[in-house]
């Protein structure tokens, strides 16, 4: 009788045993993800070879990476979105229908319970930064407007942080914002132009995007969170095109069809009629969201 008959180990047939130690488990699910799991990580082992010290690297690191975690600070969140895994996991979970506006990784920053406010609000609260106005319409996949959609924005400041980023510094709620649609389905608002900004990169995930060459930037972005009665709830982004980190998002977030042009209004009238004291840039972007299932 062979080895593998046997149930022994060997190089050769390593996953095939572990896979069939978990013959009894409890959850069917459990085992069909342990089996995919198992086979690809013996897989890269066999493919990498690692030396013992380089498997004890690895461990540590992740081992580094667990003890940064802790109640407002989730570093493995951060590992799964620098390798890519976020975004994979959000684009499985959220494949629409086609029109339906495409979705993107919520981020860390949201804050639950924003004011409402009203249509056309400005969201910045300390005034600082180029003015902004931000409009559009919310739509189904008919092209009908929806009505009492629900808005949920949120942005990083000129320098790039977010209000929880700065306590005392900024004001509660500054650049945060809930709006809701009228039967035309637009929707507009005011706030800053946003601008790129590093995920946190003083932990070993940081550490790990430094030897692999690559920075830790993410392109200036809005937050949006929409939901309206009988349709799916969109969480996305809008994307500056002309920033200088939009081809490489540190957690590979940008779609094309998210990117949102941000116009520079110089012209006296239009300056007057949106109310603004000087130029001002303007963001046109329209949503179209999916029937729900």
């Amino acid at each position: 009788m062979s080895a593998q008959e046997q149930g022994y180990f060997t190089e050769a047939n390593s996953a095939e045993v572990v896979i069939s130690r978990n013959a009894n488990a409890k959850d069917a699910r459990l085992a069909e993800v342990m089996e995919a799991i198992t086979r690809h990580l013996h897989a890269a082992v066999k493919e990498i070879e690692p030396t013992q010290e380089e498997w004890f690297e690895a461990i540590q690191f992740l081992t580094k990476v667990g003890h940064m975690c802790n109640d407002w600070r989730q570093e493995f969140i951060l590992l799964s979105d620098s390798l890519g895994v976020s975004m994979l996991v959000d684009a499985i979970n959220n494949r629409k229908p086609s029109g339906a506006s495409e979705s993107t990784v919520l981020g860390p920053f949201h804050v639950p319970d924003a004011p409402e406010l009203p249509m056309g609000s400005d969201i910045c609260l300390d005034q600082k930064g180029d003015p902004m106005l931000v409009k559009g319409r919310i739509l189904g996949t008919d092209g009908q407007p929806i009505d009492a959609a629900k808005i949920d924005v949120w942005q990083a400041n000129d320098e790039g942080f977010y209000d929880v980023q700065q306590k005392g510094l900024q004001p509660d709620f500054n650049l945060r914002g809930v709006f809701r649609t009228g039967a035309d389905g637009t929707y507009h608002f005011k706030g800053v132009k946003p601008k790129f900004y590093p995920i946190p990169d003083d932990g070993p995930v940081g550490q790990l995007l430094e030897k692999l060459g690559r920075h830790p930037f993410r392109p200036a972005h809005l937050h949006y969170i929409l939901e309206a009665e009988g349709y799916e709830t969109l969480i996305t982004h809008i994307f500056d095109p002309d920033d200088p980190y939009i081809h490489s998002d540190a957690v590979f977030g940008v779609k094309e069809s998210l990117l949102a042009k941000f116009d520079l209004i110089e012209d006296p009238a239009k300056i007057a009629d949106a109310g603004f004291d000087g130029p001002y840039y303007e963001v046109i972007h329209d949503f179209v969201l999916a029937p729900a299932s």
